[in-house]
């Protein structure tokens, strides 16, 4: 237990840290072009922006930060029940909002602040009431579901975020908490792992799946930190990456809380979604006009 939350801690700075430095890319990358040069009809980017994004530095680092991210939050859901390392692992927002405030020169609102406690608190209370971890075996079904359900996610996102423009900012970052939700449930399911198996781990279909909700949540998780507030982007992807997952732990995998502790866990669990909810509202809101009122106002890219 201890081993798997450590590592999910890891993960969670990571992850974090890798949103800031991505934030910062993307801002830059827009600074750089003539404002309107890389967005649709629509109003949000297009691919030749979001691809400008992904070469600065910054960009780069954050990236390579969010792949070590991955392999350490593939390694807690295999030791962790996915309610507990998904939610520690989406501690990443208060990683993303305190480096927000230094490196974006974002000044967060009393009301963050309070949010992003409730987020901290209801992490205690999750780590207190969490039990065992259930299995890793899942019906043949239930990997080919997983893989539909992540194209889905991905085409539809991808559709959605070029037809809503400017205004899918929280949407596209929802969207890409779901695809990493549906990788962290892949990763608990991956046949061919323990022990390993080459054959069995390349035919299963939750191994695309994985694949495919990686990249796929990554440029998701783009186009919402250009469209939108780096803090309610990120709050809005702990709602879609905690929710899904940890319900499918509970209901098909056997995770479980401890004995008599069933209420803690719960409670911790709802406190933490609901704090990640109350993030993304502040900080799409309030937050985003602190950040437009600073020296340096950043173009929509």
């Amino acid at each position: 237990m201890l081993i798997g939350l450590l590592t999910a801690v890891a993960a969670s700075i990571c992850y974090g840290t890798g949103s800031v430095l991505q934030a910062v890319g993307s801002r830059k990358a827009a600074r750089a072009s003539d404002i309107g040069a890389g967005v649709t009809q629509h109003g949000g980017p297009n691919l030749a922006s979001t691809a400008q994004a992904a070469m600065t530095w910054e960009f780069i680092v954050g990236t390579i930060l969010d792949f070590l991210g991955f392999g350490l939050g593939a390694l807690a859901a295999r030791l962790l029940p996915l309610f507990l390392s998904q939610t520690v692992i989406s501690a990443n927002l208060v990683i993303t909002a305190v480096l927000s405030v230094k490196m974006l020169g974002i000044r967060l609102t009393r009301k963050e602040w309070t949010s992003i406690g409730v987020v901290c608190g209801a992490l205690v209370l999750l780590a207190t009431a969490a039990g065992h971890e259930g299995g890793h075996y899942a019906p043949a079904a239930t990997h080919w579901s997983l893989l539909a359900v992540t194209v889905l996610i991905i085409a539809g996102g991808t559709v959605a975020v070029r037809f809503l423009g400017g205004r899918a900012a929280i949407l596209a970052g929802l969207l890409s908490g779901l695809a990493f939700g549906a990788l962290g449930v892949g990763v608990r399911i991956l046949d061919g792992i323990d022990p390993f198996d080459l054959g069995a781990l390349l035919t299963d279909p939750a191994l695309y799946a994985i694949l495919l909700a990686g990249t796929g949540g990554m440029y998701l998780h783009t186009i919402a930190l250009q469209i939108g507030s780096v803090n309610g982007a990120t709050a809005a992807l702990v709602v879609g990456e905690t929710v899904l997952p940890g319900a499918i732990g509970v209901l098909w995998l056997g995770d479980a809380s401890r004995p008599g502790l069933a209420w803690l866990a719960v409670l911790g669990f709802v406190l933490a979604v609901a704090g990640a909810v109350a993030v993304a509202w502040f900080g799409n809101h309030e937050g985003a006009e602190a950040e437009a009122a600073s020296p340096d106002p950043v173009p929509v890219a």
